[in-house]
């Protein structure tokens, strides 16, 4: 998936739903964030792990009952190390009980535009049996298809792109005077190219984002690159061994980033050959000529040219294209077309046009009606 417009590039199987592991906490990931973006909270934010939280198994278990950490610290366990005692302390904070938090990771899944297989029942993605605390308000496992799983990292990487500041770490210490630092599961990130067991799968360019890997979901792994300009998502899902999760990975990186580019096709400004101007009415000037209002780009394969796409320009209705108009007025709209891509920009007028005065206007249209009557008469001669 191109990051910028969520268009996707390849997929195999990509709305079977699978347990997608630690990659539900993505999801959490996104809350959490959302939180500090309305000021719920703010970084430096105390966050205490109940007992719990500390008692959850799987990832993490760095983190005591009733420990206080920064909010900051907390997001860098549960994104650098997948932690689990601090995904659940997220989900206390912010919705009270795991359970409630499981209720709005749904309804964000909703609002997200994630599927309808997209359900989840706790903030960490481990299966109902390893839950100490099951939700019994909600029923199943938590599911995800490869489809989701792109739409929730565009989403992240839209609404809450700082998160890439947490997830490049290579390692990191929870607190300055752990003995050892948290290694990140991603063994694919940029950082890890100076890194002599893990050289070998760093990928320029990479810098995110979540990992899992549980009995039933296997190894998974939703990643994000940038290279040239261009952020691709990638997701996979469900391979037998960790290092394959990377190996395909790197598959469709690659094959994205060999094969596609961010293509500028019209800029802000621009005139449009089949709608360069509009007809006004009421004004001193008859015309104005327009521009768009700004560019577009679009992602394609590598090498396409300008007859590729489709261009159709419109002007608003009569009605709307009346005098006084001012400079940078929406008087019509251009529609450009590509392999299923469609995007619209505004056509805005390029000039003002002032509002004639009803002496200007009535010989106008004294002229108009001699004009066209001659017209008629030399036609009917």
């Amino acid at each position: 998936m191109e990051a910028s417009t969520g268009a996707v590039l390849y997929e195999l199987n990509a709305d079977e739903a699978f347990p997608p592991a630690s990659m539900a906490k993505m999801m959490t990931e996104y809350l959490a964030m959302e939180s500090i973006k309305e000021g719920k909270f703010k970084w430096d934010s105390p966050v205490t792990a109940s007992k719990n939280a500390a008692d959850v198994i799987g990832s993490g278990q760095l983190i005591a009952e009733n420990e206080t950490l920064t909010f900051k610290d907390m997001f860098n366990a549960m994104s650098i190390y997948s932690a689990n005692d601090a995904s659940v302390a997220f989900a206390e904070l912010l919705g009270e009980t795991e359970e409630n938090f499981a209720k709005m990771m749904n309804e964000k899944a909703k609002q997200l535009g994630m599927s309808d297989k997209a359900h989840f029942i706790s903030a960490t993605g481990l299966s109902r049996a390893d839950l100490k605390n099951p939700p019994a308000s909600i029923e199943g496992e938590t599911k995800m298809t490869a489809r989701d799983a792109g739409i929730l990292a565009y989403n992240i990487l839209k609404d809450h792109k700082e998160i890439l500041e947490f997830t490049k770490i290579p390692s990191l210490k929870l607190r300055a005077t752990d003995k050892t630092p948290m290694i990140n599961f991603n063994w694919m990130i940029e950082g890890n190219q100076s890194n002599t067991n893990l050289k070998k799968y760093a990928y320029a360019g990479l810098d995110g984002l979540k990992t899992g890997s549980t009995d039933d979901a296997g190894y998974c792994f939703t990643g994000t690159a940038e290279r040239n300009g261009m952020r691709l998502i990638s997701v996979v899902m469900g391979t037998k061994t960790e290092p394959e999760r990377f190996n395909e990975t790197r598959k469709l990186l690659d094959y994205g980033f060999n094969n596609f580019e961010i293509k500028p096709f019209l800029n802000a400004k621009q005139e449009i050959d089949s709608l360069k101007i509009v007809n006004i009415k009421k004004g001193v000037q008859t015309q104005v000529p327009l521009v768009t209002k700004t560019g577009l780009t679009f992602v394609t394969r590598k090498g396409a040219k300008d007859t590729d796409f489709k261009i159709t320009a419109e002007p608003l209705e009569e009605s709307k294209l009346v005098a006084p108009i001012t400079k940078g007025d929406t008087l019509g709209k251009v529609k450009v077309s590509y392999n299923g891509q469609e995007k619209t920009v505004d056509l805005i007028a390029n000039d003002d046009v002032q509002k004639g005065s009803w002496i200007r206007l009535l010989f106008r249209s004294f002229k108009n009606f001699f004009s066209d009557m001659f017209k008629g008469i030399k036609g009917g001669s």
